[in-house]
Order: structure tokens, then C-alpha cells, then sequence
């Protein structure tokens, strides 16, 4: 097949870092290639460079084989290279038309936006590529499946025939990441070509063509889809063996240890962002949310950890009322987080990694004693647990800025798991790790619930709800929608629920075929 993209010996360096080194990758005409590595590998900064975001510090890109220096994005458009971002790049209170054509928008006369002629040609694209999306609804009233649509429509609409598409499956429901893989591979059917830049094995196998591994920087391998599996790929990303099943026997769970009635809150627009939630979790269990990213889960994990108010509804902890309760009481009362994003709200990442590890404690003995801290306690304290969960290291002085995600990750839970927390929350505690300190984690989840205690999980990963539960709730637009035992569940029945469905119309449909 002829090669539509080829990247040369591409180095990228930033002060004191070497993002990509030497990378060699290349595209051919209709494929989805997907590019795998961990989080930080260089994949971005790579995809960066070809859509002329970043430039690299040396080597050479060839666009239908001639030489061409993308100095910005508007040369790679011109050169027919879009990219979708894993943020999306939408304004939402306009609608998709008007996002579609925005910067390229037809006139009447040389002021005037022409809306006819704009929803005639996106209704045009959008049917050329079985894209259906409706031209006058505003962005902020669609789901994220379609506004992922509108991202992919704003790239073929300015011509596009390479789409770089960057964690596109991140937000998305089970059934939107089917109708994503079923539109991919229409788009190569009509000569488009993809790179799929993702970490996820399962979409992986699903979607691509061919992978190529990148591991610190540097190209491991490229293979054909149809000669690896998720194995290799796992220990190619990682470097080692890696166990993708979690390992947990089943249990019967005890008393109730959170229980959440009624919940209602506010978000940071004073819009209700919690209605009514009531759950229970209880020792011995691992209770999951299940969820699409937005749906009320930060701020219902805020309000359960004192950081934001309930405006009606309890929370108690083994039967103690802690609504709206400072948070260092929430503590003291046996709960423990791991906070869904660890630089905001886990760790002060300028300070050492000895401090970090007794944050919450650092007022209590043995680490101070009359309000003076005991810097040797301090020390061997960040030793001991530096050793039990093999946080990787050169010593416990170092900043915790200087660790990668996944040793930043080991210290936040071996801090949090140090006092035995009646419940452990864990907020999206696998987000941006290898997989390798995803096996780890899930390990420790695991054993905090055989040890007999309470384990909140919230994420939105599905195959780690499903793999790690005993029992999931799924939240949808700030409400619990069901609850079911997850040996019951499969990704069909949740990604329903995720999407707004009710329990009972989960029922209805395996009813209906059934028979």
C-alpha cells in the first residue's frame, strides 16, 4: 500500500527531556494504525509534530511522499491532515454548523454568515460519510458521542484524508465506542487513513490494523494487528509480564459501612449536579460507580469528603452522621481518598516524598509531638512504605514532582492505606498509568476488601468496574439509574444505563430477546 504519512528519525526535545528519540512511524493509505505506549510515552508530542503544534528538533516528515515542513496546523489542514483532540475543541453554545464551518464559514456578500449554505454542506458531509448528526442542535445539548461526530466532521469538512484522533475512546459508552469503531472503518473504506493514539488493549485489537509500541520515547515495535494479542502488547508497552485479569475470589460482603441518602448538591454554577443519590457500601466489598465522565461523580466524591455542601440528603460512616462535616472529622472517622486527580488534590509536589507521606497525619503522633514534627520518624516512616509498595525512587528527599505517574500513584495509596481506613475511596485511581501500575493497584484494591474493608471505586474505565466490583451503581446526570451485581453485568446492559437508561428498560430489552 503507499505510505500517505512517513516520519523520519523524529527527535523531540524539551528542557531536560527527550519526549520523542529517533522515532520512526509510518501511515499507509486506509489503514487505522494505532499508536500504544503508557501515559507519557511521546505519543502526543509525535502527533503534535505532524499536525505542526509542536516542531521537532530534528529529523523529516514526507506527506504522500514529499518532503514538507509543517511549521503550524493550518499547513497540515492544507496538506489534509486534521486532528481530534482528546479534548474536544468545541464552542457549546453553538451549534454543531456553526462549529463545523467555523473559520472557513460561507458569506452572503463579503459580511453576513450564510446559515443555509453552512447546514446544506454539513448536512452534504455529514451523509457522505454516514455521520448523521443534526446541523441546528447546539453542541452543549448533544451527547459527547456526537460531539465527537461534529470533531471528525470539522476535519473532513476542511478536507481532511489523515485523521489523528487522540484518546478518542476516553469518554465514551460502550455502545458509542462500537458506533465509533463501525465509523472508522467506513471512513478507510472511502481512502481515508487513521492513527489511533490510545493505551487501551481492548479498542487496540478492536479497530487497528497495525500497532506500533512506544516506550520513553522510543519505538519498541510495529506489528500487524492479526499477528499479537493483548499479552504481548501488554509486555511490549511495559517491558515485562504483566497480569490483565484482576485476581479476586468471591466474598460475602458485611454491614453497611457508607451509606448515602438523598444527596442533593450543587455544582460550581449553582446547576444541581446531585439528585436524590442514595447507595450503600459495606465491609468486605468493593462497590463501584460506573459512569460517563460529568455525570456528578466529582461532586459527589466532594461532598461525602466534606468538600463541597449537601444541600439536602445524609452520608454517615458506620453509622455516624458526617454530612457536611469539616474534613479533617471525615477523617479522623475511618475515611481515606484516593483523589481523582493526584497533583490537585493528592500530593504538594514541590515538597519531598517523606512529607508527602504523612499528609493528614502530620499533626499526630509518632510524626509531631506538641506540634513539632519529627523529621527521623518522618524518614523511616517514607523508607518502610517507599520498600512495602515499591515506589521506584532514588530516595525519600526527592521531590514528589520528580516521580512518574505511576510511583506518584503508589505513594498517594501507601499514604492512604497506612492508618486502615474503615472505607477507601478511589477516585479514577488507574487514570494515565501503564498498565503495569494498573495491575498493582488493582492488587491493593483487592486486598484492602478481603481484609473486610469498605471500597469505594469510582471510574470511568469499565473493564476495571467490571473486573474489580461486587456490586456497581451506574450514575447518570447526577442520579444513581441502577444498581447491579457484577457478575450480572455485562458492558451492553451498562453502557445503557450510562447513557440514561433505567434498570428496568435493561430488563425489558433482554425480555424482548429472549423470545
Amino acid at each position: 500500500m503507499p505510505k500517505v504519512v512517513e516520519m523520519k528519525n523524529i527527535t523531540k526535545e524539551f528542557p531536560g527531556v527527550i519526549a520523542n528519540d529517533n522515532i520512526n512511524f509510518e501511515l499507509e493509505k486506509g489503514e487505522i494504525h494505532v499508536l500504544l505506549g503508557e501515559n507519557g510515552a511521546g505519543k502526543t508530542t509525535l502527533m503534535n509534530i505532524l499536525y505542526g503544534l509542536y516542531q521537532q528538533t530534528s529529523g523529516e516528515i514526507y506527506v504522500n511522499g514529499k518532503y514538507v515542513d509543517i511549521s503550524d496546523p493550518n499547513v497540515a489542514i492544507s496538506l489534509g491532515i486534521g486532528m481530534v483532540h482528546q479534548h474536544f475543541m468545541l464552542v457549546e453554545p453553538f451549534t454543531v454548523a456553526e462549529n463545523i464551518v467555523l473559520g472557513t464559514e460561507p458569506k452572503k456578500g463579503s459580511m453576513t454568515l450564510d446559515m443555509e449554505t453552512a447546514i446544506a454542506n454539513v448536512t452534504k458531509i455529514s451523509n457522505e460519510f454516514g455521520l448523521a448528526v443534526d446541523p441546528n442542535a447546539k453542541i452543549q445539548d448533544i451527547t459527547v458521542g456526537m460531539q465527537q461526530r461534529v470533531e471528525i466532521l470539522k476535519a473532513l469538512y476542511r478536507g481532511a484524508d489523515i485523521l489523528i484522533l487522540d484518546e478518542p475512546t476516553a469518554v465514551l459508552t460502550p455502545q458509542e465506542i462500537d458506533e465509533l469503531g463501525v465509523i472508522l472503518h467506513n471512513l478507510t473504506e472511502q481512502g481515508k487513513s487513521i492513527i489511533l493514539i490510545t493505551h487501551k488493549l481492548k479498542e487496540v485489537m478492536a479497530m487497528s490494523d497495525r500497532v506500533t509500541v512506544i516506550r520513553r520515547g522510543k519505538v519498541i515495535d510495529t506489528l500487524n494487528k492479526v499477528d499479537t494479542n493483548t499479552d504481548e502488547l501488554a509486555e511490549i508497552m511495559v517491558g515485562r509480564k504483566v497480569n490483565l485479569e484482576v485476581d479476586k475470589n468471591d466474598k460475602a460482603a458485611g454491614d453497611v459501612v457508607l451509606k448515602v441518602d438523598g444527596i442533593e448538591a450543587l455544582d460550581n454554577r449553582d446547576i444541581p449536579a446531585l439528585k436524590k443519590v442514595s447507595f450503600e457500601v459495606k465491609s468486605g466489598e468493593i462497590y463501584a460507580l460506573a459512569g460517563v465522565d460529568g455525570n456528578g461523580q466529582t461532586e459527589l466524591i466532594e461532598v461525602i469528603t466534606g468538600l463541597r455542601k449537601a444541600q439536602k440528603g445524609s452520608v454517615s460512616l458506620l453509622g455516624k452522621d458526617l454530612t457536611n462535616k469539616k474534613t479533617k472529622d471525615i477523617i479522623e472517622s475511618g475515611l481515606r481518598t484516593i483523589p481523582e486527580d493526584r497533583h490537585k488534590r493528592g500530593l504538594v509536589l514541590e515538597h519531598s516524598l517523606a512529607e508527602n507521606m504523612i499528609l493528614g497525619n502530620h499533626y499526630i503522633s509518632p510524626f509531631a509531638k506538641k506540634g513539632v514534627l519529627d523529621y527521623d520518624i518522618i524518614h523511616k516512616h517514607a523508607i518502610d512504605l517507599i520498600e512495602e509498595f515499591d515506589v521506584r525512587t532514588p530516595n525519600e528527599n526527592v521531590s514528589a514532582k520528580s516521580l512518574s505517574g505511576g510511583n506518584q500513584q503508589k505513594l498517594i495509596i501507601a499514604r492512604e492505606l497506612y492508618t486502615g481506613p474503615e472505607l477507601l475511596i478511589a477516585a479514577q485511581p488507574t487514570r494515565g498509568l501503564d498498565v503495569g501500575a494498573i495491575e498493582f493497584v488493582h492488587r491493593k484494591l483487592v486486598e484492602e476488601r478481603d481484609k473486610g474493608k469498605a471500597v469505594l471505586l469510582v471510574s470511568l474505565e469499565l473493564d476495571e468496574v467490571m473486573g474489580l466490583a461486587d456490586r456497581i451503581g451506574v450514575i447518570y446526570d447526577g442520579q444513581i439509574v441502577g444498581e447491579i451485581n457484577a457478575k450480572d453485568a455485562t458492558e451492553r446492559d451498562l453502557g445503557i444505563m450510562m447513557a440514561g437508561g433505567k434498570a428496568e428498560e435493561v430488563k425489558e430489552q433482554e425480555g424482548s430477546e429472549t423470545k
